[in-house]
């Protein structure tokens, strides 16, 4: 398993966001997975609460000025990194004025402009993937942690699925708490927006026709993704159902003793490594 690469896309990671159950295992997890060999890379939004100069984030030249379509309307993606000491381990920033523009805000985007969080997802997952293949940087797994990662796994199998960056990768749908949902839901247009995209009714069956809550988008990643994790204790039971009904291997809330070694027993067998 030394040098498999395992792509992490996360809602948030402290220490650039304050410390909770999904913040600290989204950087425990990679930083755990780098000790044991594997290659690791990170990814998570730019939000405004992210202080900048405090984390030493600097732009990624050679990866930003690409524009992302959404919806017919071009976004720019810029691209930030900072390194995690002691660990060395880098996370690159996703980021945008138009879907993370309230710098020094002391609240998260997804809660100050909620009427954005369908294309907010939707640049954030396009933008990690459209990085990754210009890093040539082909991920044997990549583990999707938390509903705005949610949009990953349907992109990955149906607009990228041709792309030898994402053709042989193994996509794990980690679930958390209702704590980690996002409230209401997403924009009536979402559906259009996806079929704009060149996305069929069939890949997207799972939102129906009523307005899209989490536990439906979250449905949706199950769907496309090749693994399923139950990453918190406190997973909605009907998620929890969902997953296991899907029939693809499926972990359950490991602890929090030996975390690293059951998520490591998880991505080999994913992977066939006897």
């Amino acid at each position: 398993m030394k040098g498999t690469k395992i792509l992490y896309i996360s809602q948030e990671i402290t220490p650039y966001l304050p410390a909770t159950s999904q913040s600290s295992l989204s950087r425990d997890l990679p930083q755990s997975m780098q000790e044991k060999s594997f290659e690791v890379r990170t990814f998570m939004p730019l939000y405004g609460m992210i202080n900048e100069r405090r984390n030493q984030l600097h732009e990624v030249i050679r990866l930003s000025g690409m524009n992302i379509v959404i919806d017919d309307t071009d976004h720019p993606l810029i691209i930030k990194v900072a390194t995690l000491q002691p660990s060395r381990m880098q996370v690159y920033f996703i980021d945008n004025d138009d879907y993370f523009h309230t710098h020094g805000s002391a609240t998260l985007e997804t809660a100050s402009s909620p009427e954005d969080n369908d294309e907010r997802a939707i640049f954030f997952n396009r933008g990690v993937l459209e990085t990754v293949k210009k890093l040539r940087w082909d991920a044997a797994v990549i583990h999707c942690s938390g509903w705005i990662s949610a949009f990953a796994p349907l992109y990955i199998k149906k607009v990228y699925a041709d792309d030898p960056a994402f053709a042989k990768a193994k996509v794990v749908t980690a679930l958390f708490g209702p704590e980690t949902a996002f409230e209401g839901t997403l924009d009536a247009r979402l559906v259009e927006k996806l079929k704009f995209d060149g996305i069929d009714d069939e890949a997207i069956k799972a939102l129906g026709d009523a307005p899209v809550d989490h536990n439906t988008l979250m449905r949706m990643a199950m769907d496309h993704s090749d693994a399923i994790i139950a990453a918190q204790e406190n997973v909605d039971p009907e998620l929890i159902e969902y997953a296991r009904s899907t029939g693809k291997p499926f972990m359950s809330f490991p602890g929090t003793e030996d975390f690293a070694q059951a998520y490591y027993n998880f991505y080999r067998t994913l992977l066939g490594v006897e």
